[in-house]
């Protein structure tokens, strides 16, 4: 199995349990959304900056943020730098569904350290954390 495919299943079902997890709790978001409002910057995010990071297009990075606005996850504030330019910034309902994600990553790192060992689950870590530093261009 090729390395790509390897880091896509665990990340995949990551995803799966914290959208499921959230979704649980009550808040009604898919991944789509989730995938846009994980990257709004507290101080806010320029949707074109969003749609880039989320690889998605300006029209779909728009179409979900309007779906995350009508649901009260994020609204549309001016952007201080620019009074002509709008930022999308999260709420204090997004908010809401943050501890509720961090409880069930933790659940995941627990059952994949129980699985893989403490010194090969901090090597993984150590390994991911490296290789972000030459592939996340967000970094």
């Amino acid at each position: 199995m090729n390395i790509g495919l390897l880091l896509f299943i665990p990340n995949r079902d990551v995803e799966n349990r914290v959208l499921a997890a959230v979704n649980a709790a009550g808040f009604d978001v898919t991944q789509a959304q989730a995938r846009v409002l994980m990257r709004v910057d507290p101080e806010g995010t320029r949707l074109t900056v969003l749609a880039e990071a989320a690889q998605v297009t300006k029209q779909t990075a728009g179409f979900l943020v309007d779906q995350l606005e009508k649901a009260g996850y994020v609204k549309r504030v001016p952007d201080p730098a620019d009074g002509r330019a709008r930022l999308v910034k999260v709420t204090g309902k997004a908010l809401g569904a943050v501890p509720v994600a961090n409880e069930e990553l933790a659940r995941i790192e627990v059952e994949w350290e129980r699985h893989l060992g403490r010194r090969r689950m901090a090597q993984l870590r150590e390994a991911l954390e490296m290789l972000g530093e030459i592939t996340d261009p967000y970094r």
